[in-house]
């Protein structure tokens, strides 16, 4: 190579005093990567010049780049120089070894050379040497998965990734990467089932292998013999089973079935039953001094054995001895005289006489002292059990006077009677029992406690329907004791008049139901809603009728909230008509989705004014004489006076707040019979909420694959995240970077009853799979997860419906009269009438309310009419799903323990602790509560009210 002068420089100067050079930095060996040049740097301490050697030859010096400063430490100065290798440079080197380039020092005392660097072009092939390949493999066996990567420039590195996840054995002990390139797993497991992938890399690029798919299978194993059946013959020769399950475990991703039989047979001899006999009698006794002999047997000729009867007839037998003759004190009874016995008959008679005569007295002083003393105060007593055995739809006329003869809880309900709904989805059709409510001839009552004939309470009743005169049936939905109703959900043009009010015009985006009520009451249902309105009897004046309805808007809430924080925790719902005149409250049922708790929640009632803008009613917690609001778990029961548009809106005041939502998974067939997809949907939980999701499905023709799960949702602005999992691979492909999808946190949190859905596209890899089986997962980030576990059958022979509800093909959504309410028309009017006086404690009804759990807002019952009646609505609205009285039974029940306990202190200062006593106490051991007794004429009425 040539000098700056363009002279041939000498391998080596002369020496001059000082030290040798010292490198501070060698060059190093380098890869060009495509056509981009390497630099190759050299610095050294302390030097007069530095000049590369490359393959032997110096480099010209016009391609050196030096620089020189002073090392601050040291005070010496540092030389440092850099030269560009190039692609070319190296491509058009041939010689023995690889292209390299070192560099030399000098100094006034000698020279110094450096390492030599090597120069490589970087590459890496396309393909693979080896691919790994796919295995089938047994549970807890070893996999392993061979991998030589591409031939390259560096030496490429392998990495391993399943399901387009990279594989790591720092992270699974199980797992082991290291070992050449190879992925072993020591003991497989289900979850190691999936596709990998070899992922070779180097500075130059990166290559992927085929894809191997793994496929752990479990073969079935048995599980233990089930215990030997009973003989199927109760006698002689017959069979015994017992049997046993491939579960243990259950055969999985093609795993072998079980070999062996399922079930095991053998034979049996069941001993007959052998009947008892009588043994020949004994012989007759010696004659006693009662003049009586005797003699008996043994039933062992044969004695019973299996199951065999025992003799019928005596075992003892005992006869007169002496022909009537018999002895008395050593006299025959001839010779005993008449006159002495006629006397002690005539004695004995006329104690019996007038000991019967004594009883009859007191009993009948008791009885009369008793109903005057329930008289005085214009009340009668009803045994609080009454109410505890399901009162059937009717009463019966007695033919005492003053008091209905009310059934008790021993008496059995007699289904061909008549059914009440137990559900608010819909109710069920009802039979016409009015038969057994005219004057019945036939009827026959047994009454075994006269305690209780005094009461007006049987005991036990029988009662026996007219002979020939069957039950009367009607078509489904065509009762007569319904009124005529419909649920709509359509567009219509024309509006419906209502007879005093203005008329109401649904849209597409309402469903709404109607019924024709009177003073008589009744109940509205949204079918598969949770919405319903209870209208009380009384709350419509006699001889008017009003066509009301309930509507629930569909469309996208119109509820605009100021902050927007807050969110519709329901349906928006309006009842009408805006013309309705009412007596007292009518009770609405909303269902809602909020986790209830004050400390999280601030949960209000809102209602829509004219001009459409929405108005706070209340807080569900504050006090109020407009309106009374009960939330339970799942409902909120709303107490109304005004008809109009409500909803209830929630706003979160921690973000430990809770909204309930409701999972559910469907699925149908794609585009092609190859084609599947699944559907998932997260909606608020409420019935209304998922009719929306039902109504999509029923179009899709989607069949409904998991039992809907319930999810807390925190209002933490965390996400939701849908996973799907545990695909057979080698049976299934989806779409890739699908398998989990996500929704943000105030798309799920502001849904406002509207559905949310993602769904998964799958393909089958045969026509010949039929079965699908896998997991969705659904959680929110840092929050719950429930899993939906999928297994069904997607040929397309095999499809059947999966019914949503039990009740869709309801149409009946409106009762009226009696049959409307849980608690008997008479009953109502008794406990109103006795809990609305006032006594020296104040108004009973609080004491009610009390141990009803209605004792909040008591500022709300205190402005009503009868304020017992508006919480028995109340009471009415808030047990509508349950089939019984227990809860109302046992707080009357326990309203006659607390003033049978305060009877025996105030009854000799207090003048109206005798009417607690008789109220509360009636008689030990029966708890019961007054009611206000009613006149015959009143009895009547009340049967004929009731009964329809």
């Amino acid at each position: 190579m040539l000098g700056a002068t363009g002279d041939i420089l000498p391998d080596s100067l002369p020496s001059v005093p000082g030290t040798l050079p010292h490198f501070l930095k060698e060059p190093e060996d380098a890869y060009i990567i495509k056509s981009n040049p390497i630099k190759l740097l050299c610095r050294a301490v302390p030097a007069l010049q530095i000049f590369f050697k490359c393959n032997g030859e110096w480099v010209h010096q016009n391609e050196h780049v030096s620089r020189e400063y002073m090392d601050q430490n040291t005070g010496l100065k540092v030389r440092e120089v850099l030269i560009n290798v190039s692609r070319q440079q190296v491509e058009d080197f041939h010689g023995p070894e690889d292209y390299w380039c070192l560099c030399v020092a000098w100094s006034h005392l000698g020279t110094s050379k450096s390492r030599k660097a090597t120069v490589h072009i970087a590459y890496l092939r396309k393909n693979f040497e080896q691919d790994p390949q796919g295995k089938e493999v047994p549970i807890k066996g070893m996999i392993v998965l061979h991998c030589r990567p591409p031939e390259g420039v560096p030496t490429a590195e392998v990495e391993w990734l399943k399901n387009e996840e990279l594989v790591s054995s720092l992270t699974d002990d199980n797992i082991d990467t290291r070992a050449d390139h190879n992925l072993i797993i020591n003991e497989a497991r289900l979850s190691d089932s999936g596709n990998y992938t070899c992922l070779a890399s180097n500075i130059v690029a990166k290559k992927r292998s085929a894809t191997a798919t793994v496929i752990v299978f479990v073969n079935g194993g048995w599980s233990l013999w089930t215990e030997w059946s009973p003989c199927n013959v109760p006698c002689g020769r017959g069979v015994q089973k017992r049997s046993r399950t491939c579960t243990n475990p259950a055969p999985l991703n093609g795993g072998a079935f079980c070999q062996g039989m399922s079930v095991q047979k053998i034979t049996c001899n069941a001993l007959c039953p052998i009947n008892g006999g009588w043994e020949e009698w004994s012989e007759w006794t010696v004659c006693s001094v009662q003049c009586e002999r005797q003699r008996r047997r043994e039933c062992n000729n044969p004695p019973p054995r299996h199951r065999g009867k025992m003799c019928e007839g005596p075992s003892n037998a005992t006869k007169n001895c002496t022909g009537g003759m018999c002895t008395q004190n050593g006299k025959l009874l001839h010779d005993v005289k008449p006159q002495s016995m006629d006397g002690s008959n005539d004695v004995a008679l006329y104690s019996g006489l007038v000991s019967g005569v004594i009883v009859v007295a007191v009993l009948v002083v008791a009885v009369m002292l008793y109903r005057r003393s329930q008289s005085n105060y214009g009340v009668d007593v009803i045994d609080s059990s009454a109410l505890t055995g399901g009162f059937q739809s009717f009463t019966f006329k007695t033919t005492r006077q003053g008091s209905p003869l009310l059934l008790n809880s021993s008496l059995q309900p007699d289904l061909t009677v008549g059914r009440t709904y137990s559900r608010p989805i819909c109710f069920q059709d009802s039979i016409d029992n009015k038969e057994l409510f005219d004057p019945l001839p036939d009827i026959k009552v047994k009454v075994q406690s006269s305690f209780m004939v005094s009461l007006g309470v049987a005991d036990r009743a029988e009662y026996h329907a007219p002979k020939g005169h069957p039950p009367e049936t009607f078509p489904r939905g065509l009762n007569r004791d319904y009124s005529n109703s419909t649920v709509e959900r359509r567009s219509t043009k024309k509006g419906l008049l209502t007879p005093n009010g203005p008329p109401l015009t649904p849209t597409e985006d309402q469903m709404r139901t109607t019924g024709v009520f009177g003073y008589l009451g009744g109940r509205l249902v949204v079918p598969n809603t949770g919405v319903s309105l209870l209208v009380p009897h009384g709350a419509i004046a006699e001889d008017t009728s009003w066509e009301m309805y309930v509507v629930i808007n569909q469309g996208e809430s119109s509820v605009q909230t100021e902050e927007g924080c807050e969110i519709l925790l329901g349906p928006e719902v309006t009842y009408g008509p805006l013309g309705l005149d009412l007596s007292s409250p009518v009770a609405m049922t909303i269902a809602h989705c909020a986790e209830v708790d004050t400390e999280n929640w601030n949960i209000q009632l809102k209602r829509k004014t004219q001009d459409n803008k929405w108005e706070e009613v209340m807080s569900v917690e504050d006090e109020s004489t407009f309106c009374y609001c009960l939330m339970d778990s799942s409902s909120c029961h709303l107490l109304l006076d005004q008809p109009g548009s409500y909803a209830l809106v929630g706003e979160p005041l921690t973000q430990v707040a809770v909204k309930r939502l409701k999972l559910a998974v469907f699925g149908s067939m794609g585009a092609t019979p190859m084609d599947y997809s699944l559907r998932v949907y997260c909606v608020d939980d409420t019935p209304y909420a998922f009719q929306g999701v039902v109504a999509t499905e029923t179009g899709r023709g989607g069949q409904l694959l998991e039992e809907p799960k319930m999810l807390p949702f925190r209002g933490n602005t965390f996400s939701l995240q849908v996973y799907i999992q545990d695909v057979p691979q080698f049976l299934w492909s989806i779409k890739p970077f699908t398998t989990c999808q996500e929704f943000s946190f105030s798309q799920v949190w502001c849904s406002n009853q509207q559905p949310l859905h993602c769904a998964f596209s799958l393909e089958k890899y045969s026509p010949t799979t039929t079965q699908l089986s896998c997991k969705i997962s659904v959680r929110q980030v840092k929050g719950h997860e429930q899993i939906l576990q999928v297994y069904t059958s997607v040929a397309e022979s095999e499809k059947e419906s999966v019914p949503f509800f039990m009740q869709t093909d309801c149409t009946i959504t409106s009762q009226t009269g009696p049959k409307a309410f849980k608690i008997p028309l008479s009953i109502r009017q008794r406990i109103c009438a006795t809990f609305d006086t006032a006594n020296a404690k104040g108004k009973d009804w609080q004491l009610l309310a009390q141990k009803l759990h209605l004792d909040r807002n008591l500022s709300y019952f205190v402005k009503q009419q009868s304020p017992s009646a508006v919480i028995l609505s109340l009471w009415e609205a808030r047990h509508q799903d349950t089939g019984d009285l227990d809860s109302l039974a046992s707080a009357l029940e326990e309203i006659g323990k607390i003033h049978s306990k305060s009877t025996a202190a105030k009854s000799q200062e207090d003048p109206e602790s005798d009417l607690v006593h008789h109220l509360g106490t009636g008689t030990p051991g029966n708890p019961v509560c007054g009611m206000g007794e009613l006149s015959n004429h009143e009895t009547a009425n009340s049967v004929t009210e009731y009964t329809g």
